[in-house]
């Protein structure tokens, strides 16, 4: 570090969370930046997420931590809980001995200061009015990541993500193959992504599908990668998890099913160029089979969202 970077002060916000998680805090993460121009911002995150932050623009440096803490960072000026309701990840940031702590308040946590956690509250909005509380202007709607360069392909391809964190939210793979045999034989190219323990799945989506090997993409793709390439394609067919979070940060149409968890609260912004299938049945989002509400989601309804984003789908 710069002899100039270490004498400024240190705003240090925690997001120990996956990459849907980091671009739903984006709008907080840019308020903080504007709020606190002159400080060093130290984001501690999961470091696989680090090639996304020259997309989001502000954020100095990149701590590598998983889940709420610890945070192995001494006395920054000013600490951000965007992680979560605590009680853990508020005290892993006092741990830090901030100037400054702005976080909820948690009844196990006497004495910090902050609004009330609200559990229907939409996830971006979550950590606006978080800041908001704490004196500070934030606009939900700043989620858009910068250019992330030439896709690795031609464009145009359809891409199809069949991955999900929990088996709650991942729709099944014979109903993403159906999607993606349909939408092949109609001349276009589909691509098959996910992360390297997804490729197992990825395969099985592709041979049922009927798609050529070099469809599957799980497990080749970096990060920037992986964000030019949406930014690229025509189409996006997923569940909710990172990778809708991903199509809607760079703009790309995008067919996300929801399954445990209301769009309401993880959803697109409704003025977007996405559908959000949902077929109003709440469950356990982290669930070691495929909710019951996800499953009322029929591959017709599906093809029939894509048709109506950019006329991809069934004709």
């Amino acid at each position: 570090m710069a002899l100039e970077d270490a004498r400024r002060p240190v705003l240090l916000a925690l997001r120990g969370l996956g990459l849907g998680d980091l671009l739903t805090s984006v709008p907080a993460l840019r308020a903080l930046r504007r709020a606190h121009p002159e400080h060093r911002f130290v984001l501690a995150a999961p470091a696989y997420l680090g090639g996304l932050l020259p997309l989001i623009g502000g954020i100095d440096e990149l701590l590598d931590v998983s889940g709420p803490g610890p945070v192995p960072y001494g006395s920054p000026d000013v600490a951000v809980n965007l992680h979560g309701s605590g009680p853990e990840s508020i005290q892993a940031l006092r741990r830090t001995r901030p100037g400054r702590l702005l976080t909820h308040a948690h009844h196990l946590v006497p004495g910090a200061d902050g609004p009330p956690w609200e559990p229907e509250t939409h996830e971006r909005r979550r950590w606006c009015s978080l800041l908001e509380w704490h004196g500070i202007v934030a606009d939900p709607e700043d989620l858009a990541l910068g250019d992330p360069g030439p896709s690795p392909l031609a464009g145009g391809e359809v891409v199809i993500h069949p991955g999900a964190a929990f088996r709650a939210r991942q729709w099944p793979p014979d109903r993403f193959a159906q999607v993606a045999a349909e939408l092949a034989g109609q001349g276009h190219r589909v691509v098959v992504t996910g992360g390297v323990t997804e490729i197992a799945l990825a395969r099985h989506v592709a041979q049922l599908a009927g798609l050529p090997e070099e469809s599957v993409l799980a497990g080749r793709t970096s990060l920037p990668g992986l964000a030019a390439l949406t930014a690229h394609a025509a189409l996006v067919v997923c569940g909710d998890t990172g990778m809708s979070h991903l199509a809607v940060a760079v703009g790309t149409p995008a067919v996300i099913l929801y399954g445990p968890v209301p769009p309401t609260l993880w959803g697109p912004p409704p003025d977007g160029p996405h559908v959000a299938l949902w077929a109003g049945r709440r469950g356990d989002p982290h669930g070691d089979r495929p909710s019951e509400g996800l499953l009322e989601i029929g591959v017709p309804e599906v093809l029939d969202a894509a048709g109506k984003l950019r006329g991809v789908g069934v004709r």
